[in-house]
């Protein structure tokens, strides 16, 4: 059965995008379609998202899920009337650490991107280098990578890249390794000068056989061998290069994340 997914913000999404997804995520098998709404912050467009919510309802046979971060009561009451199930981020987080604080929080629109402007407009910038950069799309930014992820086809460059940039604004480049380059059996030259910010991902044969099905069923590039031979030679050539890699399979995005942190001694622009 497919269900829908909304991130509802009075800001640009990205919080209750990123969370909503990491949450989604622990659950396997779930066919979902995911709508970002952003910039909710007036009464009308609050009962819009509320028409577009049930119309879901009623398509899907089922509620949606909300995951909401947006600010004003009076607008996420308004959400609260849709036949939605609402997961309401910051009243989640901040009853508690107002608790902890021994402080009202100031529970303002805006409020988190005007007291960290600095560190939002880098992860901002970040984001735009990952999509400008994702597969391989544009060798001549590299220069500017704090990190570069390689690896075949569907191992999970491109969600690490975007959760390197949106959490804590790291300029995270990815390249597929293609069938073509595994049977010359050397590194891209787009990727040559820049080996020092190399980092390679793998996965499971079966694992990868099974994400591939997804996007192309019953096809060579979903073949389990096809798989097995993509990871054996991915990771002889990550050897060879002593390029340092990891397994994704039994790994979140936020772990390969910080696992890649660690091993580049990147700082994140987070804090």
């Amino acid at each position: 059965m497919k269900r829908t997914a909304f991130f509802v913000s009075d800001g640009t999404g990205i919080t209750a995008e990123t969370l909503g997804e990491a949450l989604l995520a622990q659950f396997e098998g779930l066919e979902m379609e995911f709508v970002r709404m952003p910039y909710v912050d007036t009464e009308e467009k609050a009962r819009a998202a509320v028409e577009r919510i049930d119309a879901a309802a009623l398509r899907d046979a089922a509620p949606p899920l909300i995951f909401d971060t947006v600010v004003d009561r009076h607008l996420r009451q308004i959400l609260g009337t849709s036949r939605g199930n609402m997961f309401d981020i910051f009243a989640t987080f901040l009853a508690p650490l107002e608790q902890a604080l021994g402080k009202p929080s100031s529970f303002t629109v805006g409020g988190f991107h005007h007291t960290q402007h600095h560190q939002y407009h880098q992860r901002i910038d970040a984001i735009h280098y990952a999509m400008a950069n994702d597969d391989g799309a544009s060798g001549s930014e590299y220069a500017k990578a704090d990190v570069i992820l390689v690896g075949v086809s569907r191992s999970g460059k491109t969600p690490s890249c975007v959760y390197l940039a949106m959490q804590f604004g790291v300029h995270a480049a990815n390249y597929p390794i293609t069938e073509d380059d595994l049977d010359r059996g050397r590194l891209p030259a787009a990727l040559g000068p820049y080996q020092d910010r190399l980092f390679g991902l793998s996965i499971d044969p079966e694992r990868l056989a099974s994400i591939r099905h997804e996007r192309k069923p019953d096809s060579r590039y979903a073949s389990l061998r096809q798989c097995e031979d993509e990871v054996r030679q991915v990771e002889g050539l990550f050897r060879r290069h002593r390029i340092p890699f990891l397994n994704t399979t039994q790994m979140s995005v936020e772990e390969i994340s910080t696992r890649v942190m660690m091993e580049k001694g990147i700082q994140g622009r987070k804090r």
